[in-house]
């Protein structure tokens, strides 16, 4: 088993597939379990690559392209692609740790049933996330947008 995979408490597994994400994330398993802590989420993650990632949306969800976070509720899970998560937070001129947090954040919420199909959702959606990050020391992702 990797290293950092499990919590030796009962934590959520995290599996790192794509060894990219240790090179440019520091403290990975900590992280992640700092931030789903945060977001009151037991779920698991997979931090994969965007080729997994890409035949995972397609299969389930109809897209034929990766996508930054999946999540699936039974069992509770998240799968992140690499790729995707890097070039946003290039763009959007954040860390991918930092990106990276976000995306947890937002799929834990998925997860506890949030949605941003519709205008009044996403602005919930949004003040929540920025809620659980701002208790995290992370800026809020939504401003200057």
């Amino acid at each position: 088993m990797e290293p950092g995979s499990t919590s030796p408490f009962g934590g959520p597994e995290i599996i790192v597939a794509d060894r990219r994400w240790r090179r440019h994330v520091r403290h990975l398993p900590w992280l992640i379990r700092r931030t789903l802590a945060a977001a009151e989420s037991g779920a698991s993650v997979v931090l994969a690559d965007d080729r997994t990632i890409k035949r995972l949306n397609h299969r389930d969800r109809g897209k034929n392209k990766p996508t930054n976070v999946l999540t699936y509720a039974n069992p509770p899970e998240m799968l992140l692609a690499f790729g995707v998560v890097a070039a946003e937070a290039a763009r959007e001129g954040k860390s991918i740790a930092r990106h990276l947090q976000h995306l947890l954040v937002h799929g834990a919420l998925h997860l506890h049933g949030f949605d941003h199909h519709h205008a009044g959702e996403a602005r919930e959606m949004e003040a929540a996330e920025t809620r659980i990050l701002a208790r995290l020391g992370v800026p809020n992702p939504w401003k200057n947008r």
